[in-house]
């Protein structure tokens, strides 16, 4: 599914689709972040008075990302899709259809990835 979005991406960039280039960023993004390992978890860390956090040794700050499976990243779009479309209502609620109606669009861009494929 990540290599899709990353396509869908490309296109939406040729094509100067804005609501797509968001909606994809943003997901990509959390994708991303979600592989980031937890920073208490990283190896080689030096926590002293002089620089906190910094990587001792050459590739000391390397570490491996997250492995994702196609469910949690599944899971990372459908969480995008629900804060879009809770943000959307929220906005409606609040009188500005115009945000309320991007956001629709940018989660509309993602339930696409969702859709079971044959």
């Amino acid at each position: 599914m990540r290599a899709d979005l990353r396509d869908e991406l490309k296109t939406a960039l040729k094509t100067k689709d804005r609501v797509a280039i968001a909606a994809l960023r943003s997901a990509l993004a959390a994708i991303d972040n979600a592989e980031a390992v937890p920073l208490d978890s990283a190896t080689g860390i030096a926590m002293n008075e002089q620089v906190a956090g910094t990587a001792v040794g050459l590739g000391a700050a390397e570490v491996e990302r997250l492995h994702l499976t196609e469910d949690d990243v599944r899971d990372i779009v459908a969480h995008e899709i629900r804060e879009r479309t809770v943000s959307a209502d929220e906005y409606e609620r609040l009188g500005r259809a115009d945000a309320a109606d991007r956001l629709r669009a940018e989660a509309a861009v993602l339930e696409r990835f969702l859709a079971p494929r044959d």
